[in-house]
């Protein structure tokens, strides 16, 4: 087992808010914690806001453009926060590294959260904003053959399910997947050593992931759709290459690794790899703390997988 790295302690340690013993917090605690820190972003050529009419509701978007004529790969994003908070704010730092590593433009997309809009309106509304991309994608200076999808936590759900939804339904083709520590079954704490290891006292706990899991899927039947649940979809073939990334103290670390392993089992090209010493989350935990720097080669390792 690694060390936990440093600036993940001194996060952990200093940063975290102190909540008296035995108090769980709440979502209106998590949604005001979430919203309250910006960090060091990356600058991009053209950054965007437009709205787009999704299946119930208009759906707001931002585009990140690279400098240059185009036209330019294209990849969906679809933030995390438990499916329950987070916005275009905040995974701005994560996106505008991802253009750069890339030179993909990259459109982030503001899905409509739970508990407001319980499943399935979150990858209603992200399969519904792909569409759109992969229809409008030359006014955007885009390519259509080439538009790929990523998420974080919540969002890499959202990212791999879009890609099972275009499997089935149509409207649109995605050349490849990029999950950064994804949420891929069901709330099942017992199951995976990862959640018994690091499911308290690593940002990310056990409490937090069954919180959300009960305000996300509402309705008992659908607890193990494969839109909800990846890895309970009977058939995984023919799905984009993939490239997970997991993190060592992260409750989620096993269920992404064995997710990975069930695309290779299904014929799906997959790169695995685990950041060792980092914690959920870690991609804005670093943005948070002026330390981008320290992701170079994990964000040259998403940039490279993109471009190949």
């Amino acid at each position: 087992m690694a060390v936990l790295h440093p600036k993940m302690n001194y996060f952990l340690e200093n940063l975290l808010p102190v909540y008296p013993e035995g108090y769980s917090p709440t979502l209106e605690d998590i949604r005001s914690r979430s919203s309250a820190v910006k960090g060091t972003v990356e600058a991009v050529y053209k950054v965007e806001d437009r709205s787009i009419q999704g299946p119930e509701s208009v759906i707001p978007i931002r585009i990140y453009t690279p400098e240059g004529q185009g036209p330019f790969p294209i990849v969906v994003f679809f933030h995390g926060g438990g499916f329950v908070f987070g916005d275009l704010e905040s995974h701005d730092a994560v996106c505008r590294s991802i253009v750069n590593a890339s030179q993909h433009i990259l459109v982030a997309v503001d899905y409509r959260l739970a508990p407001e809009n319980p499943f399935p309106a979150a990858p209603n509304d992200c399969f519904a904003a792909a569409k759109w991309v992969y229809k409008n994608a030359s006014e955007l200076k885009g390519d259509n053959t080439k538009i790929s999808v990523a998420g974080d936590s919540a969002g890499g759900n959202l990212a791999t399910v879009v890609c099972l939804m275009a499997k089935e339904k149509g409207g649109l083709s995605i050349s490849k997947q990029v999950l950064l520590y994804p949420v891929t079954d069901s709330y099942q704490p017992g199951k995976y050593d990862s959640y018994i290891e690091n499911g308290k006292g690593y940002f990310l706990t056990t409490d937090s992931m069954g919180l959300f899991s009960k305000l996300y899927v509402q309705n008992s039947e659908w607890r193990n759709h494969p839109y909800a649940t990846p890895l309970n979809a009977p058939d995984l073939s023919g799905l984009p290459p993939a490239l997970i990334i997991t993190a060592e103290y992260d409750p989620l670390r096993d269920e992404g690794e064995v997710y990975a392993e069930k695309l290779r089992k299904s014929g799906v090209e997959v790169i695995l790899e685990r950041e060792e010493g980092l914690i959920h989350g870690f991609f804005n935990l670093f943005s948070l703390m002026d330390s981008i720097e320290d992701l170079k080669e994990i964000y040259e390792s998403i940039g490279s997988f993109l471009k190949n």
